[in-house]
């Protein structure tokens, strides 16, 4: 299947379901709306699996890992390597993010989209699962000219694609969220929104895994250099991936378009997936409907991508790690949303009087 006929397929959430479901939650044993969020959140997943009956135990993060040439102007706290060594942390099952997901009841997949170093694991856990889809050994230093070709950053995309498809298909799946590992992967990150927002640099930057103020402002001015000079159009997603974007990056827009094709809500992370939702929007504005963001990422560029989205994060417990770990706590919270709309009764099933003003 081509990209553009994925796009093409994706079909809105069902409005007709979400209606129903606004009907039943004004019809729960509470005051109207009484639990806030939650009842959103219900309502939201009702509508994107087209059922007043939706289901969200069968879970996957998607952590797609890549390297980044712009490591090179000293804008990352740690050295490349630590990629490799952490996707191999990730296939051990020793991370946060697969702890993380043990208590969420979701299962871990970690693919190899681009990192330079190769990782030949096997997994530890029958939870987890490791794919190599290795696009290239890395983007290039976008302050040189483009981090990588479009064929590559499309290629990325459908990777993200069909590695997601593949899983949805195989075990089931009906809530899937986005994950990363990239070192140096906030700057193309904070790039990518610039773009898209048209906010500063200076904005949308943060200071990462822990560098200091001096790496900061190098890393301001790297992303206005790079954005300068390679000019990418805000309004083709596929050039801004492929002039100043990553390939984890493209990759986790992909697992978003797969969520929106087989109408399953996918929980984005911090700003590195944030990103890849900018470039999943930028290509299929109708996925949207079919994101939850997770938390709100200390990366104050983050929010400025979701607001540009009209997302608004679940939670807030200060989380900087990536990996998909805000995603995946986020979780607990939709399955409360689902339990309040199909097991809370209605005044009418419990036999309770209704509001009389």
């Amino acid at each position: 299947m081509k990209l553009t006929e994925i796009i093409a397929s994706v079909k809105p959430a069902d409005k007709e379901i979400f209606k129903q479901a606004q009907d039943r939650t004004a019809n729960l044993i509470m005051p109207p709306r009484a639990l806030g969020r939650l009842n959103d959140i219900g309502e939201k997943i009702c509508s994107i699996q087209g059922t007043m009956k939706p289901k969200v135990d069968k879970r996957m993060v998607f952590v797609m890992a890549g390297d980044h040439g712009i490591t090179e102007e000293r804008v990352a706290a740690f050295p490349q390597e630590v990629t490799g060594q952490m996707m191999g942390a990730f296939v051990a099952g020793m991370a946060s993010i697969n702890i993380l997901s043990k208590q969420a009841k979701s299962k871990v997949l970690v693919a190899d989209i681009g990192a330079v170093c190769d990782v030949n694991a096997v997994p530890a856990d029958p939870d987890n699962t490791f794919i190599i889809r290795k696009i290239r050994r890395g983007t290039a230093n976008f302050t040189k000219g483009a981090a990588m070709t479009r064929e590559e950053a499309e290629a990325c995309v459908m990777a993200g694609f069909e590695i997601a498809s593949e899983m949805i298909q195989k075990h089931g799946l009906n809530l899937i969220a986005t994950g990363d590992m990239g070192i140096g992967n906030t700057t193309p990150s904070s790039a990518i929104g610039a773009v898209f927002t048209g906010e500063t640099a200076e904005v949308m930057t943060g200071f990462g895994s822990g560098i200091d103020n001096e790496a900061l402002q190098r890393k301001i001015n790297t992303i206005k250099r790079g954005i300068e000079l390679n000019k990418p159009d805000k309004n083709d997603a596929l050039d801004v991936l492929s002039k100043v974007g990553g390939l984890e990056i493209g990759a986790i827009a992909g697992v978003i378009l797969a969520g929106a094709y087989h109408k399953i809500p996918v929980m984005i992370d911090g700003i590195i997936s944030s990103a890849g939702a900018l470039i999943a929007f930028g290509l299929c504005p109708l996925s949207v409907e079919y994101m939850i963001s997770g938390h709100k990422s200390v990366e104050p560029g983050q929010i400025k991508m979701l607001q540009y989205m009209n997302l608004e994060p679940l939670v807030d417990l200060g989380l900087r790690l990536g990996e998909g770990t805000g995603a995946v706590m986020a979780m607990h919270s939709v399955e409360a949303g689902v339990r309040v709309i199909t097991e809370i009764a209605t005044f009418a099933e419990a036999g309770v009087s209704g509001k009389e003003m």
